[in-house]
């Protein structure tokens, strides 16, 4: 293993990091319908457990209502039940062949509740790249002590990881702060 290898490696990974974190905000719920706040929802379909998005299309054609036409219309029912049972607070009914799900706005209470949550989610990401960090200062000094690396060439590597740690934390940073914007929107 190279140093190039080990700085493409944290880069593959902090991105990822990035990607999870984003995609856990988006599906906090803000005050408008968005589809990817019920997209990851769990429903038990064909004796196994799936995710909404992989069962239906999901829409929003205005800022309070959600639409989702279930592929296969045996699953109407237990996607209701699914998000019904799920922890957003919402009452999906049923309308012939597809759900339709109000979408009432948030209470200030509420509001403050979720940006605390968002606050966490994301520091759950700081945290997962500060870790993909340390392992690759770790994969540094094998490689110093392998003989592969002077002491010089360890330094500049480890300013190079610290600099791609501090783009993807700011990257976190301003994902949440595009959250915390969208949340306290009335």
């Amino acid at each position: 293993m190279s140093v190039e290898d080990v700085l493409l490696e944290a880069e593959e990974k902090m991105e990822k990091a990035v990607e999870k974190t984003r995609v856990e905000l988006a599906s906090l719920r803000s005050g408008k319908a968005n589809p990817e706040m019920i997209s990851n929802i769990s429903v038990e379909a064909y004796e196994t457990h799936m995710k909404l998005r992989d069962l239906a299309a999901i829409t929003a054609p205005d800022v309070s209502l959600l639409i989702v036409q279930p592929w296969d219309l045996t699953l109407v029912e237990p996607i209701r039940k699914a998000i019904e049972e799920s922890k957003l607070g919402l009452n999906p009914a049923v309308d012939a062949k597809m759900i339709r799900i109000p979408i009432p706005p948030l209470s200030e209470e509420r509001r403050l509740e979720l940006i605390k949550v968002a606050r966490k989610l994301s520091e759950e990401g700081r945290v997962g790249i500060r870790a993909i960090r340390r392992h690759c200062m770790e994969e540094l000094k094998k490689l110093e002590k392998d003989a592969h690396l002077s002491e010089d060439e360890l330094e500049r590597a480890e300013k190079e990881i610290q600099k791609i740690t501090d783009e993807y934390i700011e990257k976190i940073d301003h994902i949440l702060a595009t959250k915390e914007k969208d949340l306290m929107k009335v």
